[in-house]
């Protein structure tokens, strides 16, 4: 198994770094569904279903919505381009992965019995504030699937919090999983965080922290940035470790869009608003606001 650092922290009293922020995002935000170009739908929902665990519903045509089991909110919702080309790791800006939040470690060590089971590749890390799982489905979309420690057991060094990349336990994960079988994504399993390829971390920055309100969290860690909301430890992560890449056209598999759900519509006109004063594009939809930052990537942002 191999390792994929990933995490970040606030300063200890839960607002992180607010330098160049003009105003801070609520702390109930909470993260919605995905949505990703596949080149073959039918394979996709074998993927995601078989190996995650998802069930689909409101599968019409070209799309298909995911959810855990018993959610009324989709996880990811699929969006089919024939022959849509696969990426490789980190050739193009955008998506980096998405990271969908398990309920309780026992959780994550009946997933990873159920990987081991089917002879999943499957990369690990234990990052000491949460224990995660990394895949990349048919298309070469990455995937993380973690469980968070309790908050109480993170650790503070220098205003940021301690994060590691360290060979998961993987002995200990499973038995945690007490040998009970892999039955899906369990109810209570949330879309946990983001992490985008970007060209530089100062615009970056710039979007997501001092435009957006994103407080900055991890800042120090070589190539990467991470933020969050409310004192989580990263709703979002930036990095540029795919260099000179350009963003993945419009014939390739891809992050359509990714959305952010604020608790009333006034702070999603609040949020939206800051970026247009900013000088960033975002439109308004009938669905929330829908902004894209400085490489292509489509955020929508709604109330719910």
């Amino acid at each position: 198994m191999t390792d994929e650092f990933e995490g970040s922290g606030t300063d200890g009293t839960g607002t992180g770094s607010t330098t160049g922020r003009s105003a801070a995002l609520p702390a109930s935000l909470r993260l919605g569904h995905v949505r990703l170009q596949v080149g073959d739908l039918a394979r996709s929902l074998d993927y995601y279903t078989t190996v995650l665990g998802l069930q689909p519903r409101a599968t019409i045509a070209s799309t298909a919505a995911l959810h855990a089991d018993g959610e009324a909110l989709p996880l990811v919702e699929l969006v089919e381009q024939r022959g849509s080309a696969p990426l490789r790791a980190n050739s193009r800006l955008g998506l980096y992965h998405f990271a969908i939040l398990l309920p309780d470690r026992p959780a994550l060590g009946r997933f990873l019995e159920h990987l081991v089971h089917i002879g999943a590749r499957l990369g690990a890390s234990d990052h000491l504030v949460s224990e995660a799982l990394y895949l990349r489905d048919p298309d070469g979309l990455g995937i993380e699937v973690y469980a968070d420690r309790p908050k109480a057991s993170w650790r503070w060094e220098h205003g940021e919090l301690a994060m590691a990349t360290e060979p998961l336990d993987t002995v200990s994960v499973i038995a945690a999983g007490k040998g009970e079988p892999w039955t899906g994504m369990p109810a209570g399993t949330v879309m946990g965080h983001l992490h985008l390829h970007v060209g530089d971390i100062d615009t970056a920055s710039r979007f997501y922290h001092d435009a957006l309100g994103f407080d900055s969290t991890v800042w120090s860690y070589p190539g990467a940035l991470f933020l969050s909301a409310g004192g989580y430890h990263h709703h979002l992560g930036v990095n540029t470790w795919a260099g000179r890449a350009a963003p993945a056209s419009d014939d390739e598999a891809r992050l359509l869009e990714w959305r952010m759900v604020l608790p009333t519509a006034g702070d999603a006109d609040a949020a939206a608003g800051r970026l247009r004063g900013a000088g960033h594009e975002v439109a308004a939809t009938s669905d929330g606001w829908l902004a894209i930052d400085p490489w292509g990537t489509k955020l929508r942002i709604a109330a719910g």
